[in-house]
C-alpha cells in the first residue's frame, strides 16, 4: 500500500504570526500475509454380531415280548401202561430305551475401528513499512522524521 498525502493545514500567511506553513505526509508500505491450513479426518467402524441356539431331542423306545405256554400229555395202555405229561412256559422280554439331548448356545462378536487425522498449519507474515512527515516552514526547507 502506498500513500502520498499533502494537505494544507489551513494556515495562511499573516494569521499565524507571519509564517508560511506547509505540511505533508508520506506513507509507503508492503505487506505479505499467508496462512495455509489443512485438516483431514478419516474414520471407519464395522460391527458384526451373531447369536445362535441349537436344541435337539431324540427319544427311541423298543420293546419285544414273547410268551409261550404248552401242555403235553401222552398215554399208552396195551401191555404196559405208559403215561407222560409235560408242562412248559417260555417267556422272553427285550426292551431298549434311548434318550438323546443336545443343546448348544453361542454368540460371536466382532468390532473394528480405524481413525486417522492430519493437521497442518503454515503461516508467513512479511511486512515492510516506511512513514515520513514533511514539514515546511518559512524558509522552505524540508525536515523529515521517520518512524
Amino acid at each position: 500500500m502506498s500513500d502520498y498525502d499533502t494537505g494544507d493545514t489551513g494556515y495562511e500567511a499573516g494569521h499565524d504570526g507571519g509564517n508560511d506553513v506547509d505540511y505533508g505526509h508520506y506513507e509507503a508500505g508492503q505487506q505479505h500475509d499467508g496462512l495455509d491450513q489443512l485438516h483431514q479426518a478419516h474414520g471407519s467402524e464395522a460391527d458384526a454380531q451373531s447369536q445362535f441356539g441349537v436344541y435337539e431331542n431324540d427319544h427311541h423306545a423298543q420293546e419285544s415280548t414273547d410268551f409261550s405256554q404248552g401242555h403235553h400229555v401222552e398215554y399208552d395202555q396195551p401191555a404196559a401202561v405208559h403215561y407222560e405229561s409235560d408242562d412248559y412256559t417260555n417267556y422272553s422280554h427285550d426292551a431298549s430305551v434311548d434318550d438323546h439331548v443336545f443343546a448348544a448356545e453361542g454368540s460371536e462378536s466382532s468390532h473394528q475401528a480405524e481413525f486417522s487425522e492430519l493437521d497442518a498449519l503454515q503461516q508467513r507474515f512479511d511486512a515492510a513499512f516506511a512513514e515520513g512527515t514533511q514539514y515546511h516552514a518559512g524558509g522552505g526547507e524540508a525536515e523529515i522524521a521517520s518512524k
